[in-house]
């Protein structure tokens, strides 16, 4: 039996800033590593719906070699436990919002981004938006590390479910 691809959605406050580069942090690290995996992000807010993200986000990403212009912020809904095996929320506060949504019935696992690496597990992923160039790439740096260490679960799990 073939196991449904991976599919995981990064979930911020406004989806300008942190998923946005959690995003495309997680689709390098799953190319570069040959990971198949479908990847996306929303907000728990919906004041930023249909905007690219935040310009020093754009201008961080591109400094590491992503290209996020193409984005555009969409609101977390429902339906997303049904859409995605992982939902990874980039702050508890966002976790909490999304948990409490929550169909009894949802086939999503949900977790912090943070929790994916060891030592850093219940850590919020900085929110850079009032901040400068060095909190997005404080920012950055984080959802990378993040990435990586969920590719590692993901590859990991799809090894043991292929065995």
């Amino acid at each position: 039996m073939a196991t449904p691809e991976p599919a995981v959605l990064f979930v911020c406050l406004g989806n300008i800033c942190r998923s946005p580069l959690a995003k495309a942090a997680m689709r390098a690290e799953a190319d570069r590593r040959d990971v198949p995996v479908r990847v996306d992000s929303a907000g728990t807010g919906d004041w930023h719906v249909g905007q690219p993200p935040d310009r020093r986000a754009i201008t961080t990403a591109e400094r590491a070699g992503l290209d996020i212009k193409g984005y555009r912020a969409r609101q977390f809904e429902v339906a997303d436990f049904y859409r995605f095996t992982h939902i990874v929320a980039l702050d508890r506060s966002n976790r909490s919002d999304i948990e409490s949504i929550r169909p009894d019935d949802a086939t999503a696992q949900v977790s912090l981004l943070l929790d994916h690496v060891p030592g850093r597990e219940g850590e919020d992923v900085f929110d850079p938006y009032t901040g400068g160039d060095d909190a997005f790439a404080e920012t950055l740096a984080d959802v990378t590390l993040g990435a990586s260490a969920l590719v590692d679960a993901i590859a990991k799990t799809r090894t043991v479910m292929a065995a």
